[in-house]
């Protein structure tokens, strides 16, 4: 099976409706307050700070690759915090969030394509 947001025009068309839930919630929480791209970096740095704190304190196991249980509600908070306020931020910023879902996919097949490591 096959799933491209570019190519699947109903998935597409998911994918909108969703984010624009979200976005919609968002609003709800936040208010209309846009935020400018330097307030945006700052608070996006707050949460790979708050990425690496659940790895530096020694909650993440390298060698089972396992969590603990409180390690792991709050990897999941802040990877679900930074997919939240992405939605927010790319609204602020006045950007379309297909196309750049679109452009990050690309990017990302290309980078995978081309074999360099990490």
């Amino acid at each position: 099976m096959e799933v491209d947001i570019r190519k699947h025009e109903k998935v597409r068309e998911q994918v909108h409706a969703g984010i624009a839930a979200l976005r919609v919630q968002g609003r709800q929480i936040w208010g209309f307050t846009k935020l400018s791209l330097s307030e945006i970096v700052i608070r996006l740095s707050v949460g790979v700070g708050d990425l690496s704190r659940v790895s530096r304190d020694g909650h993440w196991l390298e060698e089972s690759s396992a969590l603990s249980s409180g390690a792991q509600h709050e990897l999941k908070k802040e990877l679900g915090n930074i997919i939240f306020s992405t939605i927010r931020w790319i609204d602020d910023l006045g950007l379309d969030p297909l196309e750049c879902l679109d452009l990050a996919i690309s990017a990302q097949e290309n980078y995978a394509q081309s074999g360099r490591r990490r």
